[in-house]
């Protein structure tokens, strides 16, 4: 917390890094650079796979590149507001994210029929939040932290925030490791709203040399951060009740507190 020098924050989807991390975020942007650099912030065309569809109902645009090019805007214009720095790295979506097609399959009427077979993560209960990363993912993530690296440099960031994982979202769970390749500089987020279900293992944590730090500060503000997504906002809180809850950080060797 001392000191002014900048921070990046690794976000997996156009929301996660407000969702999770907007109080600590706002409050430091008024004294340090702030960068929020997004993952996974494309599209591709149909097919579909039925998650996806199923995804696509709950959004207010129905098509899929006018819905990411409007998540786009939306984030750039919430940082923006926030004094942040926003930053797009362009991978598909786990929804979207397509797999080399094995020969059998080389028609696309076959993907057109049934385009589960060619997706990466062809359903969201059994694939996307199954907590396990596709071995054809492993080559993305070392990219990945390739990029993140240089962004490191580029920015001359002290700490690198990535999310812990909570709700075991695919997505999520590659921009974990993605951070881990930072180890000196890394400060893991409880992924919200997945922790309001269940929160981080705060044993596992602890064996990696992680305790728990929290932020409670400028709360009242951050509900209106999270309904400037409009794209997302109803469908992630159904209620229309967006709830008040502390952030939560995994500090590596430091004593636990709070904000």
């Amino acid at each position: 917390m001392a000191g002014d020098a900048p921070w990046l924050f690794l976000s997996p989807h156009l929301d996660d890094a407000v969702l999770s991390c907007g109080a600590l975020i706002e409050a430091q942007a008024q004294g340090r650079q702030i960068i929020v650099a997004t993952l996974f912030t494309e599209a591709v065309p149909s097919p579909r796979t039925r998650a996806a569809r199923s995804f696509m109902r709950q959004c207010t645009v129905s098509d899929a590149g006018e819905l990411f090019r409007a998540r786009q805007s939306e984030d750039r214009a919430v940082l923006q507001d926030m004094g942040v720095q926003s930053i797009h790295l362009g991978e598909v979506d786990a929804l979207f994210r397509r797999r080399r097609k094995p020969p059998v399959l080389g028609s696309s009427a076959w993907e057109r029929l049934l385009p589960e077979l060619t997706h990466r993560y062809p359903t969201y209960r059994f694939d996307i939040a199954l907590g396990r990363i596709a071995q054809g993912d492993r080559a993305l993530i070392r990219q990945l932290r390739s990029d993140v690296a240089g962004l490191m440099a580029q920015t001359q960031a002290e700490l690198l925030f990535c999310p812990a994982g909570v709700g075991k979202h695919v997505d999520h769970l590659i921009t974990r490791e993605v951070g881990k390749g930072h180890p000196d500089n890394v400060v893991m987020y409880s992924d919200f709203p997945y922790d309001l279900a269940a929160g981080p293992d705060e044993t596992h944590m602890s064996k990696l040399g992680f305790v728990p730090w929290t932020w409670d500060t400028g709360l009242d503000a951050k509900p209106g951060r999270i309904r400037q997504y409009s794209t997302q906002a109803d469908a992630l809180f159904p209620s229309g009740v967006i709830p008040r809850k502390p952030e939560t950080y995994f500090v590596p060797g430091l004593t636990n507190g709070s904000a």
